[in-house]
C-alpha cells in the first residue's frame, strides 16, 4: 500500500457508546456556528459565514466514502462529513498533486481524513480505488458517487467512440463497478446508505455537446432506484442528489459566462447554486436518524430552474 494511515478498531473509554444515529438530535438544536466555505478560492480556511449545521457528533464512529472530492461538490460534502465526526475516505482526482485546502491536510494529519487519487476514466479505475478502501475500511457507512464530469462537449455527429467509452466510463461504469465492489464493506455496516449525483440535465437533456454526459446521469438516477428495492432486504438505502446549475468549475470549464447569466436570469430564485446549497443534503440523505425512511428518491437542488 502507500503509506495511508489504517483506522483504529477500538476506541478510548467512553468513546463509540452513543450511538450518534439514535441518541443526538440531527441538527445542532438551531444553534449558528461558523461555516467554513471549502469552495471558494482560499480553500475554506479564510471566509467564514453563519450557517446552520448538522450536530457534530451525527456520523461519530462512522466510515464514509466521497469519489470526486477533490474540489466542488465533493469537496463540501467531504468537510461537512468531517464536521460531523465521520473519518471520510476522500477521492481527490484522477492526479497526484493536487492543491488541497487546509482541512482536508489537518484532517489527514489527525487520521481523520484518507486521501487517494485514481482515475475513474481509465479501464480499472474504479476498481483499484475500491480495493485500497477496502484495506482500510472494513465497513463503509456511507458509499456518496460523486465523481464525474462532461469531459467536453461533444456535437452528436462529431462524437468518436473513445469520448463516448470515456464519458460514460466515468459517469456510469464507476459508479456500478464501486458500488459493487463496496457492497460487502456496505452490508457489513448494517444500515448503510448510498447517494449517488446525478443531474438537472439527467431530466432535461442538458445543452448541446452534453447528450452522453446527460443520458449517463439518466442511468445513474435509474439505477439507483433499482438498487434501492434491491439492497432495501439489507438495510441499505439508495437515493441521489440532483444539482442544477452550480458555481463550481464544472461550468466555469463548459460554459459561457453568457451562458451562464441567462440561467441565472431564468431560475426563480434569481441566482446560481453553491456547493453549500447541495452538500447538507448529501448529510441528511446519509443519516437513518435523519432520513431512514427515504431511500430510491432523487433530490432536486435548483432554485427552482426546474419545477415537475
Amino acid at each position: 500500500m502507500r503509506g495511508f494511515w489504517r483506522p483504529r478498531t477500538s476506541f478510548p473509554p467512553g468513546r463509540g457508546l452513543l450511538s450518534p444515529e439514535k441518541d443526538l438530535v440531527g441538527l445542532s438544536f438551531g444553534r449558528p456556528t461558523h461555516m467554513l466555505r471549502a469552495n471558494d478560492k482560499t480553500g475554506g480556511t479564510v471566509r467564514e459565514e453563519e450557517a446552520f449545521v448538522f450536530h457534530p457528533r451525527l456520523f461519530e464512529n462512522r466510515n464514509v466514502v466521497v469519489t470526486g472530492a477533490g474540489r466542488g461538490i465533493g469537496l463540501e460534502v467531504a468537510r461537512q462529513f468531517l464536521d460531523c465526526g465521520a473519518r471520510v475516505l476522500v477521492h481527490t482526482g484522477r492526479k497526484p498533486g493536487r492543491d488541497l485546502p487546509d482541512f482536508l491536510l489537518t484532517a489527514q494529519s489527525e487520521r481523520r481524513a484518507l486521501l487517494l487519487h485514481a482515475d475513474f476514466s481509465a479501464a480499472g479505475g474504479a476498481v483499484e480505488f475500491a480495493e485500497d478502501a477496502l484495506s482500510f475500511f472494513d465497513k463503509v457507512h456511507v458509499l456518496v458517487n460523486n465523481a464525474g464530469t462532461m469531459l467536453g462537449r461533444f456535437p452528436a455527429a462529431e462524437l468518436t467512440d473513445a469520448d463516448y467509452e470515456a464519458v460514460v466510463r466515468l459517469n456510469q461504469t464507476s459508479v456500478v463497478a464501486l458500488t459493487r465492489a463496496l457492497l460487502p464493506a456496505l452490508k457489513a455496516a448494517e444500515g448503510a446508505a448510498i447517494v449517488n449525483t446525478v443531474s438537472i440535465s439527467a431530466l432535461t437533456g442538458g445543452s448541446p455537446g452534453s447528450a452522453i454526459y446527460s443520458a449517463s446521469k439518466a442511468f445513474v438516477s435509474t439505477y439507483s432506484k433499482a438498487l434501492a428495492r434491491e439492497l432495501a432486504p439489507d438495510g441499505i438505502r439508495v437515493n441521489c442528489v440532483s444539482p442544477g446549475t452550480i458555481e463550481t468549475d464544472f461550468h466555469e470549464r463548459y460554459s459561457s459566462r453568457d451562458k451562464l447569466e441567462q440561467t441565472r436570469k431564468s431560475i426563480p430564485l434569481q441566482r446560481l447554486g453553491t456547493a453549500e446549497d447541495c452538500a447538507p443534503t448529501y448529510l441528511f440523505l446519509a443519516a437513518p436518524s435523519l432520513s431512514g425512511y427515504i431511500t430510491g428518491q432523487v433530490v432536486e437542488i435548483n432554485g427552482g430552474q426546474l419545477i415537475c
